[in-house]
């Protein structure tokens, strides 16, 4: 009885559950090894912490988890419960990975007093609303291009977004009614 074993890298979907918030397909790239013998062989996932049996012979399949699975956002670079810095090349990666969850983009300037103001009430929020992606960008040079886009005109500006769309718009800093924004999106 010979046993072979190689290494697969290969993209697979992994489904949430219908009982969670989130039934978007959340694409994750693993990597498998494979161990067979002539009638059954092990299928082991080291990013998704499985291994599955199939033996030929009973015809069964035998499968246990370990650990958590990583979602694509969280691979995206966005930590939920958290404000996560993004770039003109970060940006919308992440806001395709958030998938069905409300996004909030705060755009802000190093030397905007306002923004430094706002920004620690940006971060409570980030922590009290755990179903929403908070993000920020430095309308810098750098990222101009995307702030551009975005159709920046004062900072702070906060853009609220919903399956990849801007659905609403905060400018200056009222806190207020930046939760009042993030409410009435969150529950639309």
């Amino acid at each position: 009885m010979s046993i072979v074993q190689s290494s697969v890298s290969t993209p697979s979907t992994v489904r949430s559950s219908p009982s969670l918030s989130c039934g978007a397909a959340h694409p994750v790239v693993a990597s498998y090894t494979i161990s067979s013998t002539s009638n059954s062989f092990l299928l082991r996932s080291s990013s998704l912490k499985t291994v599955t049996s199939v033996s030929s012979s009973k015809n069964s399949k035998r499968k246990s988890a370990v650990g958590k699975v990583r979602s694509s956002l969280e691979t995206a670079g966005a930590t939920v419960g958290q404000v996560t810095e993004v770039t003109k090349d970060t940006f919308w990666p992440i806001v395709n990975a958030a998938g069905d969850k409300t996004v909030v983009l705060d755009m802000y300037t190093q030397w905007c007093g306002p923004c430094k103001i706002i920004a620690p009430k940006y971060q409570e929020l980030s922590e009290k609303y755990l179903d929403v992606v908070f993000l920020k960008l430095d309308c810098n040079q750098e990222n101009k291009p995307l702030a551009k886009e975005l159709g920046i005109r004062v900072v702070p500006t906060f853009k609220i977004l919903k399956h990849n769309k801007i659905v609403k718009e905060v400018t200056g800093a009222k806190f207020d009614d930046l939760v009042a924004a993030i409410d009435t999106v969150r529950s639309s």
